[in-house]
């Protein structure tokens, strides 16, 4: 449940392993995908990240996907995660397995977390990696996540010598930098591939911070050295990462269908739109308040829900697990994501669980960790003891 890059090497060498295909999402039936927004995002790269116009083009895009799937015959209200649920325990029965072990990544988590809560008597044991708790998960809430993954890697970076030599107080120059392009943006060029056609790009303050939270796997290492290049006014590699959102050769795999089921009846409706702003300055209090309106990854969400049109999902699903299933949380330190102090949280009602925060990872840690693959693997051999000694011997790699 989540991205299927988390499959561990030789897993299913000691065990059957099911991987399931969530519905809605590129290789199920149908697909609800939506190239209308894939489109507006690659043209997004060359307009101002958070500005109303840009807002307008966003939730046309929405609205024309969900006309089209519409009149498809899709019912857009049978995607979410209650019946995400269902196609999980239907194929258990179907396959007559009486118990499994679970593991789910970023959404995966928020559905293995309401599986612990309505089907415990058919989990073994579960293995959560970077935590969406749907007890608190909404718009205002990802930017929580974003100010803890933000300073811990500025923290990270001013600890280490060589970095801090380099480059100083790297958390006031990004603010400072989000303060003037939001005020000012910069246009640029960069290619999504070398000798490829030029692409225009505007960095404003919304689109600066939803470039650090998208973060990749190996581009935190090159946060540091980035910031400076935009200090210096020539921004290459976060020009080039920006660019890379439009080249056409990136097939979109994501179901839009369950997406926007999800946030529009089990997010949205549960924290007014004000909740955005006020929970962006608790994080961000020096960020311009039309950066802070629009929450990180998910501009002009509520816009898009009103186009949607899915009904509210019970309250229920908004609940707090609590379980003493055996349970692995996993968390990485700059997940600006769904950042390490939700790992925390969730732990606290899963009285038979295991956490461990690896240090100097973003989002989906087991997929990029040998530590954290070595811990999972323990974990499923011994669950109620797994080895965790690795991660005392995890330390954050140099920044470039």
């Amino acid at each position: 449940m989540g991205d299927i890059e988390f499959l561990v090497p030789a897993l299913n060498q000691t065990q059957d392993l099911i991987v399931l295909s969530q519905r809605g999402t590129l290789d199920a039936t149908p697909a609800l995908l939506c190239p209308e927004i894939d489109k507006f995002n690659a043209e997004a790269v060359s307009l101002v990240y958070d500005a109303p116009s840009t807002g307008t083009l966003h939730v046309a895009a929405t609205k024309a996907c969900h006309d089209r799937l519409v009149s498809d015959g899709v019912d857009l209200s049978a995607y979410n995660t209650f019946e995400n649920i269902a196609d999980f325990m239907d194929l258990k029965r179907l396959l007559k397995v009486h118990k499994w072990s679970i593991f789910g990544t970023s959404y995966g988590t928020y559905v293995a977390l309401t599986l612990m809560r309505i089907h415990p008597q058919d989990l073994a044991t579960v293995t959560i990696d970077s935590i969406t708790p749907p007890s608190v998960a909404s718009l205002g809430w990802t930017w929580s996540s974003a100010g803890e993954g933000f300073n811990n890697l500025f923290d990270a970076c001013a600890a280490q010598p060589a970095c801090a030599a380099n480059y100083g107080d790297v958390r006031s120059k990004f603010t400072n930098q989000v303060q003037q392009l939001e005020a000012n943006p910069l246009t640029t060029t960069s290619t999504y591939t070398p000798g490829g056609p030029p692409v225009t790009v505007v960095l404003d303050g919304g689109a600066l911070v939803n470039w650090f939270v998208t973060g990749g796997r190996s581009r935190f290492a090159a946060v540091p050295s980035a910031v400076q290049e935009l200090v210096n006014g020539d921004p290459v590699q976060i020009a080039a990462n920006q660019a890379a959102i439009a080249n056409p050769a990136n097939e979109s795999t994501q179901g839009y269908g369950l997406t926007f089921g999800v946030f529009c009846s089990e997010w949205i409706p549960y924290q007014p739109q004000s909740e955005i702003l006020k929970q962006g300055l608790i994080a961000f209090p020096d960020y311009p308040q039309s950066v802070l309106e629009q929450a990180p990854q998910l501009p002009f969400a509520t816009g898009d829900c009103g186009v949607w049109d899915v009904p509210k999902a019970p309250a229920s699903i908004r609940d707090i697990t609590t379980s003493s299933i055996p349970t692995l949380v996993i968390d990485g330190s700059f997940d600006g994501k769904t950042s390490p102090m939700w790992a925390t949280y969730v732990a606290k009602t899963l009285s038979n669980s295991t956490t461990i925060i690896i240090p100097g990872i973003g989002h989906l840690v087991t997929a990029q960790n040998q530590c954290a693959e070595s811990v999972f693997q323990s974990f499923l051999a011994n669950p109620t003891s797994p080895d965790t000694s690795c991660v005392a011997q995890q330390v954050i790699p140099p920044f470039n």
